[in-house]
């Protein structure tokens, strides 16, 4: 997957110019220290002031990549999924059903953020706050979630051989539709998965579910599959 900086464009949804190698190098210096920032004090230990100290960058500099906190969480967000999705590809799944093997992924997934408690708090509470600006980001998160669902669908699951996938689920996004994916039913069944995912994440982190509820309810959902 080739990088992109932050579209400067005012929402028009403008395509930005893919990162050298050295503008990449820095994104991904950025990314570490905000990640080290809201694994320490949550969403309100993530300063951009000291992510720009912590990742060696000038302040304008990290503003051009990521124009709000919320920009940068969201990313990080969007990085924390796909190194959870390369882990779970090499974990072979037990399940026998599509719906078995998509449960076993998303609670695999959760227990990755469970982890990193206050880390998850900073990304939820970043997608919460999300507004129209952001939503290239968002979408982004939710085409990995979708991706993460769908190679748990497929024969032999994550743990199956070739490049992960990153989904683009009929409706979930501009362009939604287009491009290789499920069939209408199968989308929207893993749109309603994906979403309910994050919604277990939210309600965990913000104290309103038990570990034993969110799998409980991620196990639920994941029976949309079947369907």
């Amino acid at each position: 997957m080739t990088a992109r900086a932050m579209p400067d464009d005012g929402g028009s949804g403008a395509c930005p110019a893919p990162l050298t190698e050295r503008q990449e190098e820095r994104r991904r210096r950025i990314l570490r220290a905000g990640a080290e920032l809201a694994a320490r004090g949550g969403f309100d230990g993530v300063q951009m002031r000291e992510v720009a100290e912590l990742s060696g960058v000038a302040l304008g500099t990290l503003y051009r990549y990521f124009p709000s906190k919320v920009h940068l969480l969201v990313a990080t967000m969007r990085d924390r999924l796909e190194r959870v999705h390369e882990s779970l590809r090499g974990r072979p799944l037990r399940g026998e059903t599509a719906a078995e093997r998509v449960a076993e992924t998303l609670i695999r997934a959760f227990h990755a953020f469970r982890g990193e408690p206050r880390l998850a708090d900073a990304v939820v509470r970043a997608l919460t706050f999300a507004d129209r600006s952001v939503s290239a980001e968002v979408e982004r998160v939710s085409s990995r979630t979708a991706a993460i669902v769908l190679d748990a669908v497929g024969p032999g699951g994550p743990g199956a051989e070739g490049p992960p996938a990153v989904a683009r689920v009929p409706g979930s996004g501009p362009g939604a539709g287009s491009g290789p994916g499920p069939g209408a039913g199968c989308g929207s069944a893993v749109r309603v998965i994906g979403h309910a995912w994050h919604a277990v994440l939210v309600a965990w982190v913000s104290g309103r579910a038990s570990v034993a509820e969110v799998e409980a309810d991620i196990v639920t959902v994941s029976r949309l599959i079947d369907t």
